[in-house]
């Protein structure tokens, strides 16, 4: 089992490769838990349903439990055996990355935003011939506003996993992560601001209202982002870790399990770091596995955000980088857009990019990730603070 983290009382259980069944039979007869699974019941959930003590999440193979210590140590001694259960940690609480809200600031002096966002134009959007197209991208985070005027007419599909809430984004900022991978280039107030503005959009409410959610809400909405034939999957959301805590071996195989069958997933560094020349946070879960594409934030000016979290620990690092200080993007009305920032500003640019490759190249998977990596800006920074650099469209 992993460290200390913020607790919800569950448990997460991995079960190995293609043993969802044999594991759920399993946890049954050790330590006396029945579960209920996603291959029996309609739809998708990550509640605890009537009569059962958990809900075995079975495309991926990871099972979401209420379980007391004497049934948590003999799942844990069951890890031990050679059978179906590979891993037991508690499942954590999560939340949206992003500082405070603030008033549109003026752009820098070199930065015209008159017709697009500075975020669009340094990773190249304006300038390719993708438009993301036929891709479809999940954003796991507050939810959407439906009724957003800029996103009439688009191909938008939803589902909360968050109980006993709505899709719709009480928050904000799940409608501002939208809009950047996805939102607009051409607006009726305001500049462009969406990286892939004709992919289809796919909206998993895994963050309450309140900015709050759980592993297992996160890891239900990766499960139906796969089964929708999602090949990107943006999630600007975790948890802080301390330097030389370990990734999850949950979220790492499910990663894994989720590449093998086309599906990148992308998450945010985190925003930990504190005014960075005194102090550097390690990237926090779930962007900490390796797995996982970790995405820092950089300015304007393409210097690192001085909030933006850096590899603390070289196996946990930060991958590529986006745009992340005083980006414009969509808001819930009767806002419409605002300016906000951190490295989960800086995840649905990264995200949006990743569409327009996936479209420009067909490359899916392990592909999409080098292809991220190989075409983005070098940078003069460390590459601890910025991967292989600030991601670019294709050309």
């Amino acid at each position: 089992m992993t460290g200390t983290v913020e607790g919800t009382g569950r448990y997460l259980v991995l079960l190995e490769d293609d043993a969802a069944d044999e594991g759920a039979r399993t946890m049954t007869r050790v330590a006396g838990l029945r579960t209920a699974s996603t291959a029996d019941i309609a739809g998708e959930s990550t509640a605890v349903l009537p009569g059962s003590d958990g809900l075995v999440l079975h495309d991926l193979g990871v099972a979401v439990v209420v379980a007391g210590a004497d049934q948590v140590e003999a799942l844990t001694r069951a890890t031990r055996e050679r059978g179906p259960i590979a891993f037991v940690e508690r499942e954590r609480t999560v939340h949206a990355i992003a500082t405070a809200p603030t008033a549109p600031p003026a752009p820098p002096a070199e930065v015209d935003e008159t017709t697009f966002t500075w975020g669009l134009q340094a990773v190249g959007a304006p300038d390719s011939p993708a438009t993301g197209a036929g891709m479809r991208v999940a954003v796991l985070d507050t939810g959407f506003d439906a009724e957003h005027p800029d996103f009439a007419g688009r191909v938008v599909e939803s589902r909360s996993f968050v109980p006993g809430e709505e899709v719709s984004d009480g928050h904000g900022h799940g409608t501002h992560c939208i809009g950047t991978a996805c939102g607009p280039r051409e607006p009726d107030t305001g500049p462009g601001y969406g990286v892939a503005y004709e992919a289809e959009i796919y909206v998993g409410k895994v963050l309450s209202n309140a900015g709050s959610g759980t592993d297992g809400g996160i890891l239900a909405g990766i499960a139906w982002a796969i089964g929708h034939g999602c090949p990107i999957v943006s999630m600007s959301l975790g948890a802080p870790v301390r330097p030389g805590d370990p990734h999850s071996p949950v979220f790492e195989r499910v990663a894994r399990r989720a590449v093998a069958r086309g599906t990148l997933l992308i998450a945010a560094a985190g925003n930990e770091s504190s005014r960075r020349a005194g102090r550097i946070a390690p990237v926090g879960h779930p962007a900490n596995c390796p797995s996982i594409m970790a995405v820092g934030a950089v300015d304007a000016h393409g210097e690192i955000a001085d909030f933006s979290c850096g590899s603390v620990d070289p196996e946990r690092a930060v991958d590529v980088v986006g745009p992340g200080v005083d980006v414009h993007s969509a808001w819930p009305m009767p806002a419409r857009h605002r300016t906000i920032s951190g490295t989960s500003m800086a995840t649905p640019h990264v995200a949006g990019v990743a569409a327009l490759l996936a479209q420009h190249h067909n490359a899916r998977g392990w592909e999409l990730w080098a292809r991220l990596g190989q075409s983005a800006h070098r940078s003069p920074l460390p590459s601890t603070d910025v991967g292989a650099g600030l991601v670019r469209a294709p050309r």
